[in-house]
């Protein structure tokens, strides 16, 4: 029993506490506060996207074969023109050979029309010269004119057939060139696809072999950019993003395009805005993804309040007639409402704001002065709202 009374009694010390800390002598109700202040405010557009070099080329191949030799490897740095695979040209060697033979064979062809012309060219002239005498019937002639341009026509497509086995050799040698891959731009090998003895086919689309960065000192990001903010980005805008990798470390940017074609996910349109990114010191690597913030305007050594300050409503009773005092007298109900604690009583200004940077938003006029204390939240539980009727007490 003893131990009840002794429960009951520190119980009921505690909710005497309660009630002193929450009300004051008077019963005024306590609030959480916090001073006006000056400082900056940056307003800007969060967003992610992927860290990628400005050109990767892929490098491929236009023949199929077996990969022979591998002569650069991931993270090689190399040279426009130089070699860094090589296809087993034992296959096309043998195209080009045969290529080459035909050729030997069509030039055979042409002396040898050029003989039959020479030879049709001779019997022509003397059966023109023995028909002038009536040695020959006309129809010798007619026979020896005919056989000479048969020959001329045989000449032409004898050379034509020349022609066409050049193009076949040229055609031939080409693809034995493209048996040595190539590197097409100064850079860095980021991906390396194949291996040696690896085959390769080209028939149909051109595999990819290589990955290459031409400049790894100058990155870009592409985030994306929902269409409600689009609007706001504009090209040129700085830009401040940080990736996982250096997380205390805030880099630099600038907004270099903003592309018109929209992406569309789960019917969230968003748009790629490409932001260019010096990388001197190649911390950031292709791929990562960056948190960034588009600075769209900044305020320097403004008045400042928090955002919790604006969602704050006072309906308790005592602000009534502070409301209908500033009704009375005439002024316009314009801008938000703001609550100050004035002789440690709530008072209500208008303020007209401007931008916010997510935690505290500019005071652009209004009676707010520097050190004011702004009411954030009501510590107590009724200020903010009347209680509620419950059900008929049964007694």
């Amino acid at each position: 029993m003893k131990k009840l009374i002794a429960g009951i009694t520190i119980a009921f010390v505690i909710a005497a506490a309660a009630v002193f800390f929450f009300k004051g002598k008077d019963g005024d109700a306590k609030y959480r506060t916090e001073k006006a202040v000056k400082g900056d405010i940056i307003a800007s557009v969060t967003s992610s996207g992927t860290v990628n070099a400005v050109t990767t080329v892929l490098v491929g191949t236009q023949v199929s074969g077996t990969i022979k030799q591998l002569f650069v490897d991931f993270n090689s740095r190399v040279k426009k023109g130089q070699v860094i695979a090589q296809i087993d040209p034992t296959t096309l060697e043998a195209q080009a050979d045969q290529a080459r033979a035909n050729l030997l064979a069509a030039e055979a062809n042409v002396e040898k029309a050029e003989a039959s012309l020479a030879d049709a060219q001779r019997a022509a002239s003397r059966n023109k010269e023995l028909f002038a005498k009536n040695y020959i019937a006309k129809s010798d002639l007619d026979t020896s004119e005919s056989n000479y341009e048969i020959a001329k026509a045989q000449l032409s497509a004898a050379k034509a057939q020349v022609a066409q086995t050049k193009a076949a050799l040229r055609y031939s040698n080409t693809n034995l060139e493209y048996t040595r891959i190539l590197s097409p731009v100064d850079g860095i090998v980021v991906s390396r696809n194949v291996d040696v003895g690896q085959t390769v086919a080209a028939s149909f689309q051109t595999p990819t072999l290589f990955n290459i960065a031409q400049d790894l000192t100058k990155m870009q990001i592409d985030s994306n950019v929902a269409e409600a903010d689009i609007g706001k980005i504009l090209v040129g805008q700085n830009v401040e993003f940080t990736v996982d990798a250096y997380p205390d470390i805030v880099f630099k940017g600038k907004v270099s395009e903003i592309r018109n074609a929209p992406i569309t996910v789960q019917n969230v349109v968003t748009y790629d805005v490409v932001i260019r990114v010096d990388n001197s010191e190649l911390k950031l690597k292709p791929g990562m993804t960056a948190n960034v913030a588009i600075i769209i305007t900044t305020a320097k050594d403004v008045m400042k309040i928090p955002n919790a300050a604006l969602r704050f409503k006072m309906q308790d009773k005592k602000a009534g007639p502070q409301k209908d005092a500033r009704k009375e007298k005439g002024q316009p109900d314009k801008g938000r409402s703001l609550w100050v604690l004035e002789n440690n009583a709530p008072k209500m200004l208008k303020i007209v704001t401007g931008i916010s940077d997510g935690n505290f938003t500019e005071v652009v006029s209004g009676d707010l002065k520097e050190g004011q204390e702004i009411i954030l939240e009501s510590l107590s539980k009724n200020t903010n709202k009347s209680a509620p009727a419950g059900p008929p007490r049964m007694f």
